[in-house]
């Protein structure tokens, strides 16, 4: 029964928490409000390519007892090569999350904002606080459950709010099916699977296996639980983007750009009465804290295993990482950029760093010499080169269009 209750409830709903961040509820909100259903075919995507990625990196760290940073210096062991790879790694996950702990940060200022009527900025402060204090316990199981339940508590506020909506299941099904592309949308398609195949989740996950499924658990056993919570865990984030989505589309005329929490909250009147405001505040301001805490966290995990540092949640490297992480996202946060457009813009550069980082992700996973029969085979491979190739196509077409070549 023990095991059973671990495979439901592990590293995949970090996983989950760290996804379903206040990017996703921007994001997702400004896909329904601006474009209908017509990008839900993205979502699925995004729920796909996370689900292949996430089952690499677990398998990694579950066979290898190593994050995918340690995989990657013992892959390329030539100086020049390792020195260019950890320079990527570390520059990728420091930008990449300090834009994303930006969001994370604004994100549950605002929803703070909309129930309070101080300032976001204000409650931005208080957060990146809030999440120093959290992480500085070093304790993994607190910050784990911690995480569970907001997701649990944002799973239900975002499903509940979709289900009073009741939305017409065949429009849903055709936007999740048959792809479209709509003038303007490339960069929210681009945010939608930014927001869900999250880099930094990569080196997350395989790091923290390992403190779910012990060496003294069987390793076919601990693949299978494993597999069956990094499923579970991300359809279900899926599930609540898309109740997200649907709920935007549902509510708002197509076209309408969303500029701030508030006015997302207001849209949702006509049917929530005055509970919108709170029901969205909630919701928000549980996937701020979530991604607030799990970002710094794999940046840390990140960091330590490509720079080869003992990967301790309670050593002063690893403090000091997580520490720079929160300390530039609240910066950030309070420096007055545009809040809505601060979250999208970190979502569209999660895009664009994913292809990069799936890259070596696969690069590690192909080594029979470090995973044996577990290592990739051709299916693996062929859905692994797949979402690479989607994402890194979606980015080179819009750079292309940024300078004028398309």
């Amino acid at each position: 029964m023990q095991m059973t209750r671990r495979s439901l409830f592990g590293p995949g709903l970090l996983v989950t928490a760290a996804f379903i961040g206040p990017g996703t509820v921007t994001t997702a909100s400004q896909a329904g409000a601006g474009f209908g259903l017509a990008l839900a075919w993205a979502l699925l995507f995004a729920v796909l390519a996370t689900v292949v990625l996430q089952e690499m990196s677990a398998r990694l760290g579950l066979v290898t007892r190593e994050g995918l940073g340690e995989a990657l210096r013992s892959t390329f062991s030539n100086r020049a090569s390792r020195t260019l790879v950890t320079f990527l790694v570390v520059a990728a996950i420091a930008f990449g999350n300090a834009a994303f702990e930006m969001g994370n940060i604004t994100g549950a200022g605002l929803g703070l904002e909309a129930v309070t009527g101080v300032n976001h900025r204000v409650w931005a402060a208080l957060v990146g606080v809030g999440a120093c204090a959290v992480l500085a316990t070093g304790a993994y199981r607190v910050i784990e459950r911690l995480l569970i339940g907001m997701v649990v508590l944002m799973s239900v506020v975002f499903v509940l709010t979709a289900a009073i909506v009741r939305p017409d299941l065949s429009s849903v099904l055709s936007g999740m099916f048959v792809p479209s592309l709509p003038s303007g949308s490339l960069v929210t398609v681009i945010a939608l699977i930014g927001t869900t195949v999250v880099p930094y989740n990569l080196f997350l996950h395989a790091s923290v296996v390992s403190e779910k499924w012990p060496s003294a658990v069987p390793l076919r056993q601990a693949l299978g639980s494993a597999r069956l919570d990094t499923a579970l865990s991300v359809v279900l984030g899926g599930l609540v983007t898309l109740a997200i989505l649907v709920t935007a589309a549902s509510c708002y005329a197509v076209g309408t750009d969303l500029e701030s929490a508030s006015a997302m909250a207001r849209q949702l009147e006509p049917l929530l009465g005055g509970s919108a405001r709170l029901f969205f505040a909630t919701g928000l301001l549980a996937a701020g804290l979530t991604s607030a805490i799990t970002a710094p966290l794999a940046a840390a995990y990140a960091t330590a295993g490509a720079l080869g540092w003992r990967v301790d949640l309670r050593s002063w490297r690893f403090r000091a990482t997580w520490a720079v992480i929160v300390i530039a996202g609240t910066a950030m946060a309070l420096a007055g950029y545009r809040p809505v457009h601060a979250i999208v813009f970190a979502q569209a550069a999660n895009g664009l760093l994913l292809p990069v980082i799936a890259v070596f992700l696969l690069v590690v996973v192909n080594r029979r010499d470090l995973l044996g029969s577990h290592a990739n085979g051709v299916a693996a491979n062929i859905l692994g080169a797949a979402v690479v190739l989607t994402a890194a196509g979606l980015g080179v077409y819009k750079l292309a269009t940024v300078v004028g070549l398309v």
